[in-house]
């Protein structure tokens, strides 16, 4: 259960960043704001949930790197993000040392 509530904390995380880019648009700027202040709210409320049963740098680790390769996926996807084979790498990398943490554990 611990690791559904990370990998629903790392999802959460995505959803903050998002909030952020809405807000800065003027037409956008205070439900952006408000966005933001929720996903962070149940996305650490979840990353507390975990860490009662997956340790601290581990759950951490997973959670952060959930939300910096989804963010950068939906960046890309929706906000035209720019793109390489270097930032793809990069991502993946994230990807596997996450996968990496989950299989040590």
């Amino acid at each position: 259960m611990s690791w559904m509530y990370l990998v629903l904390a790392g999802l959460f995380e995505i959803g903050w960043p998002v909030g952020l880019k809405m807000a800065q648009e003027p037409a956008t700027r205070w439900p952006g704001i408000a966005v933001a202040v929720g996903f962070m709210a149940v996305s650490g409320f979840m990353l507390w949930l975990a860490q009662r049963h997956i340790p601290m740098g581990t759950a951490y680790a997973v959670w952060t790197g959930i939300g910096a390769a989804g963010t950068f996926l939906v960046g890309v996807l929706y906000y035209g993000d720019p793109t390489s084979l270097a930032r793809y790498l990069g991502v993946a990398l994230i990807v596997a040392g996450v996968a990496t943490l989950k299989l040590a554990h």
